[in-house]
Order: C-alpha cells, then structure tokens, then sequence
C-alpha cells in the first residue's frame, strides 16, 4: 500500500548520526522533512546534504526539523560528512538515518518490496531520492519523487512548506511559484 499526502507518516525508531530516535516524538510539535539517498559518497547526494546543511536556519525559523536517509550504516554517513564539508563547504547540521537493512525505506515505499539489503543494483536504488513533508499532526503533507539523475530543488520544499503553513491558518490558497 503507498503513502498518500493526508496518510499518518509512519513511525519508526531508528539509530541516526545523532543518536536513536523515535520518529513522530523527534518531530514533536513542529513540521519535519525527511529526505532520502540512494547510496553514501554519491555526487549528486552530497551536493544534497550540503546544501541543506547550508539552508537549515530558514528550515529552523520554520519550525521544522530535517532528518536525512540513506542506504547505508551510520558509519558510512560519518565519513561522508567530512567529505561533504570538505567539498561542499558545511557538514550536515541534521541527522542522517542509518538504513542498510532497508527498513524505513520498505515502510516508506521507497524502494520495492522485493528490495534486498546488499543486493541492489543501480536500478534498484532509483526510487530512494524522496522527500517527505510531514505536519505537526504526524500526516504527510508533501512527497516528492525525483529520478536517480537529478538533484532536488530545496528551495521548492521550502515555498511549500511556507504555502502549508499559511494555509493550514487561513482558508487560502497559494498561486503558483
């Protein structure tokens, strides 16, 4: 069954860079974004995780958490934020998920079911670029599905949270851009 914009995100409890975390009380009363990696030490994805880094302040006046994921063991995530500061210029600020085992990627239907830990192959990983928005309420108010080739455009995730959050306010809606 797949996740809907409205669904009750799913809870998990999890050992990210920061430590073990239980998902909906991480989140507390504020919004979060989770946004996953297909594979650790990826161009594309430390270009990502860099650049979010860069932008939590705006996330952080929003009242929102970003919490990242990627396929592989913490560990891996620990090196890689060296060399995504040393390439990007900032480390992650956020926690990263560690999820080898596929767990949260299977419950977040972000990878086929059939998925095997240690057995994938590129075309496997395509599904795991997506972003989750989810509300103080614990349901999902955005997802986004990106193809393997192309970065995300945070800036958008960002002028659509300010757009849910206004609107969850008054009986308004947003034009577009």
């Amino acid at each position: 069954m797949s996740l809907r914009i409205g669904d009750e995100a799913p809870n998990f409890q999890v050992q990210t860079t920061q430590g073990q975390i239980d998902f909906h009380q991480w989140i507390g009363n504020g919004y979060a974004v989770l946004f996953s990696h297909p594979k650790d030490f990826t161009p594309v994805c430390t270009t990502e995780l860099g650049y979010m880094a860069r932008i939590k302040p705006e996330f952080d006046k929003r009242n929102t958490k970003i919490i990242g994921l990627s396929v592989d063991p913490v560990d891996d995530h620990q090196r890689w934020a060296k060399d995504i500061e040393e390439t990007q210029g900032t480390a992650p600020n956020y926690p990263i998920i560690g999820d080898a085992e596929l767990k949260i990627s299977k419950l977040y239907d972000m990878l086929a079911a059939e998925a095997q830990p240690g057995k994938r192959t590129a075309a496997d990983n395509q599904t795991v670029r997506t972003v989750f928005l989810i509300g103080p309420d614990k349901k999902i108010k955005l997802i986004l599905y990106y193809p393997i080739t192309t970065g995300r455009n945070f800036d958008e995730v960002l002028r659509v949270l300010d757009s849910i959050q206004l609107t969850a306010k008054y009986k308004v809606a947003t034009p577009a851009n």
